[in-house]
């Protein structure tokens, strides 16, 4: 049953420690945000930054709940779209949805959250295109019952449980008018959303063939001795994103390196290396990173010195931002793709 006299309003400069103290009360101590980072919500976001309220007996008002967002122009979340807010952006991406432990199972978070829907899609100008958010699997439901759609699981890596993006498509190319006057995705619409950018079939992996790595390669017609790639490689998601067309990588044995940092965890869909001084098989692209049909590459990585003395870059999907699938040395004209973290695409 919802709670009553609910009041909505924008959270003051002066309410953000106690919408920290329900965060920090409601999610792990390895989730939870900071005072630094809700400051800067509610003075960059703050049209974004929504509680949800009860009369005090002073007068005043008690916070009991919240939705906190900032802006991005990516059409999906990754570490990089939640960690700025940029102005004037079509996708809002919501950092927190949280109600006071003794509010909780009373309605609110899906009145909060609902209200939160509404205004976005009334906002002045129809700014907005999708509104964003990660979330665990047990909330699912609970997100689903507020409008939003599955979209599977997310690169963002923070906590140690994994993540699930979901969403709403405000505007843009599919979205119907419901009797409500909501809009809403047609089932066309919404196939149209989940398919990747090129029509691709799913990707395979190095087990799926009967001959492992040897069914991967064909010889290189430029370098006696040596092979390339026979297939194109595919993100391994399922997003199908096409990172290198077949020919244009020659498989070669070196040492295995970490990508991971030590505090990251590991995407498990992507395969453990071995820890070095092991080798493992590598895909070497030479020349320049335009040779990529569709390539990623991270800030560089001081915690991960593969070469020493030299600044490491990651190589991730640039549709998903999986990764890391490789590495690069930072202006360098070697590119290195671990052979079991990408997929591929058997003609």
């Amino acid at each position: 049953m919802a709670t009553p006299d609910i009041l909505f309003d924008l959270i003051k400069s002066d309410e953000v420690k106690i919408a920290l103290e329900i965060e920090q009360e409601g999610y792990p101590a390895d989730e939870a945000g900071t005072l630094e980072s809700f400051s800067l919500r509610q003075s960059q976001a703050g049209s974004l930054f929504l509680g949800a309220f009860l009369p005090s007996t002073e007068g005043g008002r008690k916070l009991i709940g919240y939705v906190c967002s900032t802006l991005s122009p990516d059409k999906t979340l990754t570490h990089d779209s939640m960690s700025h807010h940029v102005p004037e952006s079509s996708s809002i991406c919501i950092h927190s949805v949280c109600i006071a432990k003794e509010f909780k199972g009373q309605g609110v978070g899906l009145q909060l959250l609902k209200e939160y829907v509404k205004r976005v899609r009334s906002a002045e100008g129809n700014p907005y295109e999708r509104i964003l958010l990660i979330t665990h699997d047990d909330l699912r439901e609970f997100y689903e019952k507020a409008g939003f759609e599955w979209v599977g699981e997310s690169p963002v890596i923070h906590g140690s449980k994994p993540w699930y993006e979901m969403r709403i498509v405000l505007s843009g190319e599919g979205v119907a008018s419901a009797g409500d006057g909501a809009p809403q995705i047609s089932p066309e619409a919404l196939r149209a959303l989940l398919q990747p950018s090129s029509q691709t079939r799913s990707p395979e992996f190095v087990p799926d063939f009967q001959g492992g790595i040897d069914d991967l390669v064909v010889p290189d017609p430029n370098e006696l001795g040596s092979s390339v790639n026979k297939y194109d490689f595919l993100c391994p998601r399922g997003c199908r994103s096409i990172i290198l067309k077949s020919g244009s990588a020659r498989i070669v044995e070196r040492t295995s390196v970490i990508m991971e940092p030590e505090t990251s965890r590991r995407n498990p869909l992507l395969a453990a290396l071995p820890p070095p001084p092991e080798t493992a098989n590598w895909w070497l692209v030479s020349g320049s990173p335009m040779t990529f049909e569709n390539i990623g590459f991270t800030r560089p990585v001081e915690a991960i010195p593969i070469i020493p003395g030299e600044r490491t870059k990651l190589l991730i999907c640039a549709e998903c931002d999986l990764g890391p699938l490789g590495w690069c040395v930072e202006g360098g004209s070697e590119f290195w793709l671990a052979v079991s973290r990408v997929g591929y695409r058997r003609e």
